[in-house]
């Protein structure tokens, strides 16, 4: 098998014979749903593929090559009466540069899709009866000579638009005064992107453009465009295209069980694989009436093209490609109570509650309007870090995060936020190996208690409490190259409050499974203040009742947590097991399991 990790050219892949998961039976589906769309994915969710897919299927040039690309395909067993009936241009605003000032970016664009026009001018120059007149000042005239061109044939125009919001994006990111006046001269008025949308509108139907298909992460330069452009028809959100881009599970357990073969596997590593996909890529749900959730293909392709190469797991599950979602996560806390929600998020004690999904904001609103959760949580999942989990008893959307992939985003952005010093996140890494390595947890709620304390005593939305000790823990032992980890993990309906279970592939290494219980103790209940609890010694803590009774119950939950990851994981021989219990958001008092049951 041969992924196409980083191919999204559909000509190629197909020609190539790379591995393909057919979304062809769409195609009827995406033509009744209107002429003019607008389809939203996070970023990586293979939408440039979807593109060149549309534009194969399309082209009138490949009409002689329709069996070679599409006769495997579903769509090619029973294709549409539109098949290879248009002209196609594709756009992609990603190439644009975004730097200068409004008119420089104006003359950005226009080169490029002056350049755009000329290619198609180029590859369509004998079916054409006229040539295309490029107009290098202007190229709102170029496409309008395109479209003169295409009326006087009997195929209309086919429009594809990549990236659409890429100079939003960029504002979004930099939220710099210049950026927004950079964008308010692109967007706002007569700006360049307003006027080329007004062209759009105007040649739907009557000029020759048949169809337009634009695709992008959020609805925000939409919103903007709106009385330029406000005949696309959002599907984003409809069920049927839940999986329009995205993998599902048994089409990832085909894949698994065919490398599983061509790697002389036992099949059971096949099904070991799926699970640990499972964990950490699947998740997604873009509809909240959809039922099935679906797995992020760029991660999905990197891990599973690592699989047939090495006959084995990738050790970093993160692909680098992903990792610059981090910058989005960064942007949240800079919006009102975001750094709230991107901490309570992380926590997954209950899910984050939304009214409905925000779907028309423009850039006014991302930097003057008052932000809400609702506002924030929307954003949240338009960048694919939270996704639809349910609905509440009172009819509100749940938001969750996906899977482990994304969660450790989560706690990379919280752990950089505190501890901006590179030397701070070497000591707390460092504190957080001799755990995974000797077991022992003095070091870290040291580093806890001189650094992380102090640090959270400073932010609003760090409220001492439980689910606070266990989230800041959590930041600073996430590792997804040595365990599988989950806060709040439920094992047979019980929850164990932190879990870190050694990835399959990672037994051969001399690291430890950890199980933590997490109790918190107010100064109310120990009778004490701050000042005090800072000069005790840790048997004066580990003496005070408050303490002792903590420990107790979590010596229970531990033991309890104890035999149930024995029913799900097998014998842990390396399992252990702590208890650690927050005094006021000064001091924690830990033991082994063991000590606590003593």
């Amino acid at each position: 098998m041969k992924f196409p990790y980083g191919i999204s050219d559909f000509d190629s892949l197909i020609t190539r014979r790379f591995h393909y998961v057919d979304r062809t039976d769409h195609i009827p589906l995406l033509e009744e749903a209107g002429d003019q769309l607008l389809f939203l994915r996070p970023r990586r969710f293979g939408k440039s593929l979807l593109l060149s897919m549309l534009e194969s299927y399309y082209d009138r040039n490949k009409a002689d090559r329709f069996e070679s690309l599409f006769g495997g395909l579903a769509i090619g067993k029973d294709p549409t009466a539109e098949h290879n009936r248009y002209f196609v241009l594709k756009w992609d605003f990603s190439g644009v540069s975004p730097v200068g000032d409004g008119e420089e970016i104006k003359r950005n664009l226009y080169r490029y899709l002056n350049l755009r026009i000329s290619a198609f001018s180029n590859y369509y120059r004998e079916t054409l009866p006229d040539p295309v007149q490029i107009d290098p000042q202007d190229a709102l005239a170029s496409f309008q000579s395109v479209l003169n061109a295409v009326q006087q044939t009997d195929y209309p125009l086919y429009l594809l638009i990549d990236e659409y919001d890429n100079f939003a994006n960029e504002l979004m990111m930099g939220h710099r005064d210049t950026e927004e006046s950079r964008y308010q001269a692109i967007l706002s008025g007569e700006g360049c992107m307003k006027a080329l949308f007004k062209t759009i509108k105007a040649a739907a139907g009557s000029q020759g453009l048949g169809r337009v298909f634009i695709t992008g992460v959020s609805p925000v330069a939409m919103s903007d465009l709106t009385s330029g452009y406000n005949v696309a028809e959002n599907i984003y959100l409809l069920p049927h295209f839940n999986a329009l881009c995205g993998f599902r599970e048994d089409e990832i357990a085909a894949a698994t069980a065919q490398i599983a073969k061509e790697c002389d596997l036992a099949p059971t590593q096949a099904d070991e694989a799926v699970t640990m996909m499972r964990t950490f890529y699947n998740g997604y749900r873009f509809s909240s009436d959809a039922e099935q959730h679906v797995y992020n293909p760029t991660l999905a392709l990197y891990f599973l093209k690592a699989f047939r190469r090495d006959c084995r797991y990738p050790k970093k599950v993160l692909d680098s490609n992903l990792a610059m979602d981090r910058g989005k996560l960064q942007y949240i806390p800079r919006l009102p109570g975001g750094g709230q929600l991107i901490f309570d998020a992380l926590a997954a004690e209950t899910p984050v509650t939304i009214s409905e999904l925000a779907d028309r904001f423009g850039v006014n609103d991302m930097l003057y309007a008052a932000k809400d959760t609702n506002f924030v949580a929307s954003l949240l999942y338009y960048f694919g870090i939270l996704t639809f989990g349910g609905v509440t008893p009172f009819g509100r959307s749940e938001l969750r995060i996906p899977n482990l992939v994304i969660r450790k985003l989560y706690a990379e952005s919280i752990r950089e936020l505190l501890l901006p010093e590179g030397k701070d996140n070497d000591k707390g890494r460092r504190a957080a190996e001799v755990l995974y390595q000797r077991g022992d947890m003095g070091p870290l709620c040291d580093f806890m208690e001189q650094k992380y304390f102090k640090v959270f005593s400073n932010r609003d939305y760090a409220h001492a409490n439980e689910l606070t000790i266990k989230t800041a823990f959590l930041t600073l032992l996430f590792d997804d190259t040595l365990y599988i980890m989950e806060s709040e993990a439920e094992i047979e309906r019980g929850h164990a409050d932190l879990t870190l279970i050694v990835r399959p592939d990672m037994r051969q290494y001399r690291v430890l499974d950890i199980l933590i219980e997490f109790k918190f103790v107010s100064l109310k209940e120990a009778g004490l203040d701050g000042k005090t609890l800072e000069t005790m010694d840790h048997e004066a803590l580990r003496a005070l009742p408050a303490v002792q009774e903590k420990q107790r119950e979590a010596a229970a939950g531990l033991a309890r947590y104890q035999a149930k990851l024995k029913t799900k994981f097998g014998d842990l021989p390396r399992l252990r097991s702590f208890s650690v219990v927050a005094v006021g958001f000064e001091r924690l008092v830990f033991a082994p399991s063991d000590f606590c049951r003593k």
